[in-house]
C-alpha cells in the first residue's frame, strides 16, 4: 500500500474514533443530567397529545427551561429522543442545582488531588527530574 493511502486511511480512522468518542461523552453527559434530575425529584412526563408533543419538540434541547402555568412555576428538561420531559417545581430545581454544584466541586477535588499527588511522592528526595532531563543530567551537553 502506498504511504499516502496509508496516511489517508489512518487519518479517516482517527477522525471516526474522535467522532465516536464525542458522541459517547455527550450521551454520558445527558444520562448524568437526567439521573440528577430524577434524583432531585423531577417527574418524567410523556406527552400524550399532538399539542403536547409539539411543545416538547419546541423546547431547547439539553437545557432546563422555566415555564409559568396557572400561576405556578415549572422547570422542564426535554428528552426528545425518548419522547419525554423531566418536570420539576422550584424546590426540585434548587435541589438539582445543588447536586450539580456538589458534583462539580467533587470533580474539582479529585482533579486537585491528582494534580498534587506527584508532590506527595517527594521527588526531590529521589533527585528530582534532573537525571537525564535537566542541564546536569547524563544527556546534557552540546550534542
Amino acid at each position: 500500500m502506498k504511504p499516502i493511502t496509508r496516511i489517508f486511511l489512518c487519518s479517516i480512522a482517527a477522525a471516526y474514533a474522535a467522532v465516536l468518542a464525542g458522541c459517547a461523552s455527550t450521551q454520558t453527559s445527558t444520562q448524568n443530567r437526567e439521573s440528577m434530575l430524577v434524583a432531585s425529584g423531577f417527574k418524567v412526563i410523556t406527552p400524550k397529545t399532538p399539542a403536547q408533543q409539539q411543545k416538547l419538540q419546541n423546547l431547547p434541547p439539553g437545557k432546563v427551561t422555566m415555564m409559568q402555568k396557572g400561576g405556578k412555576t415549572y422547570y422542564i428538561f426535554p428528552d426528545q429522543a425518548h419522547n419525554q420531559a423531566y418536570v420539576g417545581r422550584p424546590k426540585e430545581y434548587q435541589t438539582y442545582l445543588q447536586m450539580r454544584t456538589d458534583k462539580k466541586l467533587a470533580r474539582e477535588s479529585v482533579e486537585t488531588a491528582e494534580m498534587y499527588q506527584d508532590s506527595e511522592m517527594q521527588w526531590s528526595v529521589w533527585g528530582g527530574w534532573g537525571g537525564g532531563f535537566g542541564p546536569w543530567g547524563p544527556m546534557a551537553g552540546p550534542y
